[in-house]
């Protein structure tokens, strides 16, 4: 995986991040997780306002997005007004029919170090309530369930359930270099 390479998406990035999102959301389908993401949902103008209010990712592997993340310094609507500083990782996904296995997790540690670097103590991040495999993903990648989040708005005007996971960086070893 050192042939892996992680940067910050520009807009020209846009449409091959949507169309990595709803091949995650097809692949999803596939293995009967229908509550999830739906292809389609999101498009080109999801993806630049987060750029506009957060950070989005990128993992690149011989110049083909791969991976992608989205990361927001703040998520009133799953966690309410917080005091403690953290950063929120969203839509995590990645190519499975280009990278290995463990490429998630790899990704997942680069935005722990990411928000680690920024002097930030907590990473935060949300999955469907009832969607136990990623939540034991989740939580065999350290990090820990710490409530549930009734009715939080959805693409499209739904609403959902979803379980509250974070995981502390306060330690400074997710601190190191990004790539």
């Amino acid at each position: 995986m050192n042939d892996l390479r992680c940067r910050l998406a520009s807009g020209t990035d846009l449409p091959a991040v949507v169309r990595l999102r709803d091949d995650a959301a097809r692949w999803m389908l596939a293995r009967g997780v229908t509550q999830q993401w739906q292809p389609g949902e999101l498009g080109v103008e999801h993806f630049r306002k987060i750029m506009e209010s957060g950070e989005l990712w990128l993992a690149e592997k011989a110049d083909e997005v791969v991976g992608a993340w989205e990361l927001w310094w703040e998520d009133e609507a799953a966690w309410g007004p917080q005091s403690t500083a953290a950063g929120y990782v969203h839509r995590l996904m990645v190519d499975r029919t280009a990278v290995p296995r463990g490429t998630g997790r790899q990704l997942l540690r680069v935005a722990e170090r990411r928000v680690a670097a920024t002097g930030r103590e907590l990473v935060r991040l949300d999955c469907l309530a009832g969607n136990a495999r990623l939540t034991a993903y989740y939580l065999d990648a350290g990090y820990r369930a710490v409530g549930t989040k009734e009715g939080k708005p959805q693409p499209g005007g739904s609403f959902k359930s979803f379980t509250l996971l974070e995981k502390s960086v306060r330690d400074g070893a997710e601190a190191a270099s990004l790539t």
